[in-house]
């Protein structure tokens, strides 16, 4: 069973990368973004939030297995995280919005400007923690997009 979980909080072994697991491992977390955007706006947030709250004892326990602390291995945080930089948009509908929510997630993920890192201590390093900084850097990332689109919104009308 602990085999299958690491499994699963590895993003299906996609973050046991050499290189980047973290930013590796989140690109199963497009699909997952753009499957979602495919459902009502009440069953995208939904399935959001379930999957966010089972991650948190996931994240938990391939942690202490792991050695503890948010390892890079560890990467269910970061696809269950990334859909919410878009899925409450009305900008989501754009071509862009997907792959542009993606590398801001990253960014903000990566560079974890405040709240971001304040967040990971959350739950004193666990699974709170490990999924509460990504849930933040998505919430940036949602801002991000959301001011680019009020910005842009009147110059491309059907550029999606």
């Amino acid at each position: 069973m602990q085999d299958i979980l690491i499994w699963l909080a590895s993003g299906l072994g996609l973050g046991l990368s050499p290189w980047a697991p973290g930013t590796v491992g989140s690109l199963l977390a497009i699909p997952l973004a753009w499957w979602l955007l495919s459902l009502p706006q009440y069953r995208r947030t939904i399935i959001s939030l379930i999957l966010i709250f089972a991650a948190i004892p996931l994240c938990d326990a391939a942690s202490r297995w792991l050695g503890g602390g948010d390892v890079q291995q560890i990467v269910a945080d970061e696809i269950v995280a990334m859909p919410l930089a878009v899925i409450l948009l009305s900008a989501a509908t754009r071509v862009w919005s997907v792959p542009l929510g993606y590398v801001l997630f990253r960014v903000f993920d990566i560079i974890k400007p405040f709240p971001v890192g304040w967040a990971e201590g959350l739950g004193g390093g666990g699974g709170l923690g490990i999924v509460a900084d990504d849930v933040v850097a998505a919430i940036y990332a949602a801002i991000i997009i959301a001011v680019i689109y009020r910005l842009t919104r009147g110059r491309s009308t059907h550029s999606s």
